[in-house]
């Protein structure tokens, strides 16, 4: 099995909706996301994806919830903004989008990380 991944990075900030602690309250996090995409197989030239096009869907994504609050963009005003859901939100919203690629492949997972160590992984 192939794997490939992308990682990038945004900062924006998110309150939790129902959460008891600090965390209620507004505050930001500068977040990584990594986005992998597995297969069995590559394309006539050696590629599971080309990383331009994996990186572009990601970035399309990063620049809409950049320099952000997070609560404040569909879907996150009724969905609540944790690490779990944006990397569900992440998931969703590439493999949408995803197309070309060799018999077999398909998203793995998009991890997302508050902090340095502090992660949630979405992989259905």
């Amino acid at each position: 099995m192939f794997q490939v991944s992308v990682e990038d990075t945004f900062s924006s900030g998110h309150a939790l909706r129902g959460y008891k602690g600090k965390c209620e309250n507004p505050h930001g996090h500068n977040y990584r996301v990594q986005v992998t995409l597995e297969g069995p197989q590559l394309d006539k030239i050696g590629l599971l994806i080309d990383f331009t096009q994996l990186k572009h869907l990601m970035r399309g994504l990063i620049a809409r919830l950049d320099h952000q609050f997070i609560n404040d963009l569909e879907p996150f005003t009724t969905v609540n903004p944790s690490a779990e859901n944006l990397a569900k939100y992440f998931y969703d919203e590439i493999n949408g989008q995803l197309t070309g690629l060799p018999a077999g492949a398909k998203l793995k997972d998009v991890v997302i990380w508050e902090t340095d160590t502090a992660m949630a992984r979405y992989q259905p």
